[in-house]
């Protein structure tokens, strides 16, 4: 396998950078997080293309340039509370992490939260809380949240999450009727109002639970 820092190099100038994603927090941790850690072994030599990759159970790892656009939208800086709504590989907990967001991430098939728990612990990533749980309630009893974000798509916003996000904070969740017809959705909210911005269409895995498929 060619150095995975050359890959990563070559992943955020052609893949990120070029398809105009330029929050330079954004890009450093794509450039540091061994992406091909939170794959198969025998997908590590396709960790760094332009495509997802199946994680088991019917999971993917999204496309590079989703996880870098999606990171990007929530506009993170340090400190900031964010809750990722499917763990799935671990990947995007990292690069929020890596940002220095404070992550709480729920998952609700438990071969991948084990997995993805032992590897944060393995790339000391010692600050990301999990949870095994149905994601689309959230997790209330820590929240609110600054940032909530949602890796699979479903129907509709579920209710409790913008129930549990702050005053002026923002939500990024693929909705759709199906998986071919999927927007990304940002939702910024405003006291008891919200305001919600299509940001291009997507296609991800199916959000499960109550409030999902």
């Amino acid at each position: 396998m060619i150095d995975p820092r050359r890959k990563r190099e070559k992943m955020v100038r052609e893949q990120i950078e070029a398809r105009g994603v330029t929050d330079p927090e954004v890009l450093r941790a794509m450039r540091s997080v061994p992406r091909h850690l939170f794959v198969d072994e025998a997908l590590q030599a396709q960790a760094y293309e332009d495509h997802p990759l199946p994680i088991g159970h019917g999971q993917t790892i999204s496309q590079p340039y989703i996880v870098a656009l999606m990171s990007s939208l929530l506009q993170i800086k340090p400190g900031v509370k964010v809750l990722e709504i499917g763990t799935g590989s671990g990947y995007q907990a990292a690069v929020l992490a890596e940002m220095g967001a404070d992550v709480f991430t729920v998952e609700r098939i438990k071969a991948l939260y084990q997995k993805a728990r032992q590897l944060f612990s393995n790339l000391k990533y010692h600050y990301i809380k999990t949870k095994l749980d149905d994601g689309t309630m959230g997790w209330h009893e820590k929240g609110p949240y600054d940032r909530i974000l949602v890796t699979a798509g479903g129907p509709d916003v579920p209710p409790p999450l913008v129930d549990q996000l702050e005053d002026h904070g923002i939500l990024i969740i693929p909705v759709g009727a199906s998986k071919r017809s999927q927007k990304l959705i940002r939702v910024i909210k405003d006291g008891r109002d919200t305001k919600q911005d299509d940001m291009g269409s997507v296609a991800f895995v199916d959000l499960v639970g109550k409030f999902g498929w």
